[in-house]
């Protein structure tokens, strides 16, 4: 296990993901603050989020030899260096300058994926050509929201996969935003342009419709999904799956993976948490799907918790936004150094070899082995 990278001579000293959040509460005004770090509602659901990995409990072995591990993992039919990727995320230029491509280079230089985000402020073609050919690079992906104008999606989607990126993300999960009272105390913060999205059409509901009959009318649909299927050249992933009976149907439409996710709690509060919803979504599936997971995760001991319930990877949000706003690119590697270093950690203490070796039977609920 190496040793963390140091952090940048203006940044104060962090230890934990949970450090960076602190310092960049002092760093934010209100109003970012809440656009970032708000959820819905009261809250529950983020709150949940957290608690419920930390409710789980590691029931480690000993005596098992550590020579010859790893944190590699099988995904997209390669493998890459770790299990972690950055979750996607609009606006980071509101946190750093060029925050969209300071937290791709920190990725790159950590062996950690990517998921960028449509609405990030760079174009996707220039993000993908910064990091593209890092040899130690994890996985590149492309978060996307459906569209009705079909024409635009198969364009959409087949200049991401002529950029260079690996897969697709379509997110499914919010139709509409949830109730943020957080961000309607302080006002809306600034969000940089999105030069992505310029030339979409733009969406019109019915205004006499109300919100479910005007917005509802232009939600996705699993029509919609099998259409993304049908025309992405990219393995597409689909985000936002709590039910099973969703990941079941989309393994029989032919998606390529699904995320565990309830947008962070930021859509529908008291939604369950995702440790919750993971291994009966991993259940559904058996090995039809690779299952990814994101949602309060903060230490490398929930990385761990993550693989033992049978995700393949896990993705990580607000923590590396905290990052980049404290200190740029060399926070976020830094940030993503002591997660993998934490994790690594983990393995070792728990006498498991590599992230494929973890199983349920390292997790304890109230002192029980999980069935």
């Amino acid at each position: 296990m190496s040793a963390a990278l140091p952090l940048p001579a203006a940044a104060p000293a962090a230890f934990s993901l949970a450090d960076y959040e602190q310092a960049a509460r002092q760093r934010l005004d209100a109003a970012t603050w809440a656009r970032v770090f708000g959820a819905a509602a009261d809250e529950h659901t983020a709150q949940a989020n957290r608690a419920d990995w930390a409710a789980l409990r590691l029931l480690p072995r000993v005596l098992r030899a550590g020579a010859g591990g790893h944190t590699r993992v099988h995904l997209l039919g390669r493998e890459w260096p770790t299990p972690l990727l950055a979750a996607p995320m609009a606006g980071l230029g509101a946190l750093h300058p060029g925050g969209d491509l300071a937290l791709a280079r920190a990725c790159a230089a950590q062996g950690a994926g990517l998921v960028v985000s449509e609405r990030c402020g760079v174009d996707i073609e220039t993000l993908a050509q910064a990091v593209r050919a890092e040899p130690g690079r994890g996985p590149l992906l492309v978060q996307i929201t459906w569209h009705p104008d079909r024409g635009w999606m198969r364009q959409w989607l087949a200049r991401i996969a002529a950029a260079g990126f690996d897969a697709v993300v379509l997110s499914v999960d919010a139709p509409v935003q949830g109730v943020r009272d957080a961000e309607r105390r302080v006002g809306p913060a600034p969000i940089p342009p999105c030069p992505n999205l310029q030339d979409r059409p733009p969406l019109r509901p019915d205004p006499a419709a109300g919100l479910c009959g005007g917005w509802g009318a232009l939600a996705p649909s699993w029509d919609a999904l099998a259409q993304c299927l049908a025309d992405s050249p990219l393995p597409l992933w689909l985000k936002g799956v709590l039910h099973p009976d969703d990941a079941r149907q989309a393994a029989a439409l032919g998606a390529a993976g699904v995320i565990v996710s309830n947008h962070g709690g930021r859509v529908l509060d008291t939604a369950v948490s995702t440790a919750w919803a993971l291994p009966r979504v991993v259940d559904a599936l058996g090995d039809a799907l690779p299952v990814a997971v994101d949602g309060g995760l903060r230490r490398g001991t929930d990385v761990l918790k993550a693989l033992a319930l049978g995700a393949r990877a896990v993705l990580i949000g607000r923590p590396l936004a905290a990052a980049l706003a404290v200190g740029g690119a060399l926070a976020a590697a830094h940030a993503l150094r002591l997660l993998r270093d934490e994790l690594e950690a983990a393995l070792l203490l728990t006498g498991t070899p590599h992230p494929a070796a973890a199983c349920r039977d390292l997790i304890a609920v109230d002192g029980a082995p999980l069935p």
